[in-house]
């Protein structure tokens, strides 16, 4: 219980820092949003009026406490681009996100852990070796490039995918895999080829300890070796990594949703930073912090739960 009460206080005191510094950041670029909002007509009683309005004429604590009490509550204040509350345009554009994210996510675990198993079984063969290359190429490859590369050789000579635009779940099933699949295999053929190294690593590492062999004496079958006993005590170092590149994930999101015309939150940030909408920017990168520290939580926890030794240190 201890570990995960540190690990909370931890969490808490992260995200508190990221948003000092989210806060304080803005407070110091160029640039007034109150002038973005009434545009160059307006006079100096309208832009001190508003200035006032919006409270950004107090101290900056107390415009810092304000801010935090409204991220508390739910309220991330009003977009200067859009005039909606910022937490409405996040709702809208979350779920794109979260498919997107989703869908990476499964083609990552899918694809690496068993190519990184059977490449470990193979070791120095033709396979292990052909493998071992293919995925150096995938993680040097950007993942601008690589999207630009599937738009012309796989989405415009297959119709099933759609190149830009998103079609919603609730609508129909198939369109949102085919506006989906393209840019969730840019974000994903990097992430693939680096956790495949890391599992192939883990699984010979473990294929190489007396424990194993052990087994294999006593006429083991070799599937159950390798999924009960090796892949099991494989997954501490993988789930680091695993936690690494879900935070990649969140992250790639914002340059693919601008390639794919994706209407998500990667492409709502783009906009809001181009038009200097400071609430929004705040409440997204807050979003992304919050996203990003959540899942390392939860690689913490799977951590105890896969090895409760590392609770007592």
């Amino acid at each position: 219980m201890m570990y995960l009460i540190r690990r909370f206080i931890l969490l808490i005191i992260t995200i508190l820092l990221v948003s000092i510094i989210t806060f304080g950041v803005f407070q110091i670029l160029p640039g007034d949003p109150i002038r973005t909002m009434l545009g160059t007509e307006a006079d100096a009683t309208q832009i001190e009026n508003l200035r006032s309005e919006l409270g950004l004429d107090r101290p900056l604590y107390e415009q810092y406490a304000a801010w935090m009490k409204g991220l508390l509550t739910g309220d991330l204040g009003n977009s200067i681009r859009f005039s909606m509350p910022v937490k409405d345009l996040l709702f809208d554009r979350l779920p794109v996100t979260m498919s997107l994210g989703g869908l990476t996510l499964c083609m990552v675990l899918l694809v690496s852990i068993p190519l990184g198993m059977f490449a470990a079984r193979r070791q120095n063969k033709l396979s292990d070796v052909t493998l071992s290359t293919v995925t150096q190429i995938g993680m040097a490859v950007p993942s601008f490039w690589l999207g630009m590369m599937l738009i012309l050789y796989v989405g415009m000579k297959f119709d099933f995918f759609k190149i830009s635009g998103y079609i919603p779940w609730t609508q129909s099933v198939t369109g949102a895999l085919s506006t989906l699949v393209l840019p969730a295999l840019t974000i994903a053929i990097p992430q693939i080829a680096v956790n495949f190294r890391y599992v192939r690593t883990a699984v010979l590492e473990q294929m190489q300890l007396d424990y194993v062999r052990t087994i294999r004496s006593k006429g083991m079958s070799e599937q159950n070796v390798m999924y009960k006993h090796v892949l099991k005590n494989s997954m501490i170092p993988i789930l680091t990594v695993f936690g690494l590149i879900m935070a990649e994930v969140v992250a790639g999101t914002i340059i693919v949703e601008q390639v794919f015309s994706l209407p998500g939150v990667g492409q709502l940030l783009i906009t809001a930073i181009s038009n200097r909408d400071f609430p929004l920017v705040q409440g997204i990168v807050m979003y992304i912090t919050v996203a990003v520290v959540a899942i390392n939580f939860i690689v913490d926890i799977l951590y105890s739960v896969l090895d409760p030794r590392i609770r007592l240190r």
